[in-house]
């Protein structure tokens, strides 16, 4: 075969349909356009379908419509219902989709609800992989995401190239729901880093420290970390347009404090976060980014907001 074909002519290269385009679907499905795979996209937004076509993907008018001769099908949406919405029923993916397609889910959602879409789609001849990410909207654009995934090595194996257009980090943690254990786990220890981060920044104002002088120090030592390197320049600005939602984050810890009440896990520190993170919702702050937990500790420490 000669060598001057384009990549998307590539005869291996399996064809991939992509459901929901937002924050994070849109950067992601984009890249793999641009490492050459062929993508039918289908989302609720006509605008984030126009995005997709301007991008060089194909723009689908149903989910049966994208999937139907896909080899790879991949789901990116807010939680579980959504999930499970795209997924059964007769307009749905495992209705629609072609025996022998590969589901990849890398929406945020429980581990049951993978465990329950694998063996739904088991009986139609649809093996399923659960791929969950970290690091937000610019690790989506940079395709520099953590990849975790859980389900058959077989599997995972031939979505690797996949994944490798995506992110930079892939692991294979172990059977199906796996990756949404491991991904629970993450926002975890991201919202408590970023609590820790808010109150740091509040208590270093109140010092009459020089704020970005202090965080530059802070994260040159053991106090550093990815999150306080992605979310300095918003906790020094007081820039919270969403990277990621706190009403997503509200969702996946609900996800994490549930999951570790079933296998008998303490999560002290966790679950006061998680309802600091309940109360910034319940504050109109919903549609912010995570890091606007620095507003709630504001607030707790007398500012009027």
């Amino acid at each position: 075969m000669s060598s001057n074909l384009p990549p998307s002519s590539h005869p291996t290269r399996p064809a991939i349909a992509w459901i929901g385009l937002g924050i994070m679907g849109s950067p992601m499905s984009e890249n793999l356009i641009k490492a050459g795979y062929d993508v039918t996209g289908f989302t609720l937004e006509q605008d984030k379908l126009d995005r997709l076509a301007a991008a060089g993907g194909r723009a689908a008018a149903s989910i049966a419509e994208a999937v139907r001769d896909a080899d790879v099908v991949i789901t990116m949406v807010p939680a579980s219902p959504q999930v499970e919405a795209i997924s059964y029923g007769p307009d749905g993916i495992l209705e629609n989709a072609r025996q022998g397609a590969l589901l990849i889910d890398m929406s945020s959602i429980t581990p049951q609800t993978s465990v329950d879409l694998a063996k739904a789609a088991k009986d139609k001849g649809i093996r399923v992989l659960d791929a969950p990410v970290s690091g937000g909207e610019a690790g989506a654009i940079e395709a520099v995401l953590s990849i975790m995934v859980g389900g058959e090595q077989a599997d995972f194996d031939i979505a690797k190239p996949i994944f490798e257009a995506l992110g930079k980090t892939i692991v294979l943690c172990g059977p199906h729901g796996s990756g949404q254990t491991v991904k629970a786990a993450n926002q975890l220890i991201v919202a408590v880093n970023i609590q820790a981060c808010a109150e740091a920044v509040v208590f270093l104002e109140k010092s009459g420290v020089d704020l970005a002088a202090a965080l530059d120090v802070l994260n040159g030592g053991l106090a550093g970390s990815t999150v306080l390197t992605r979310k300095k320049d918003n906790f020094l600005k007081r820039d919270f347009k969403p990277g990621f939602r706190i009403d997503l984050h509200h969702k996946d810890m609900g996800i994490v404090t549930d999951a570790a009440r079933n296998v008998g896990a303490a999560l002290p520190v966790g679950a006061v976060v998680a309802q600091l993170v309940a109360s910034l919702r319940a504050q109109g702050d919903g549609g912010l980014d995570h890091s606007a937990l620095l507003r709630a500790v504001e607030r707790l420490s007398g500012a009027q907001l």
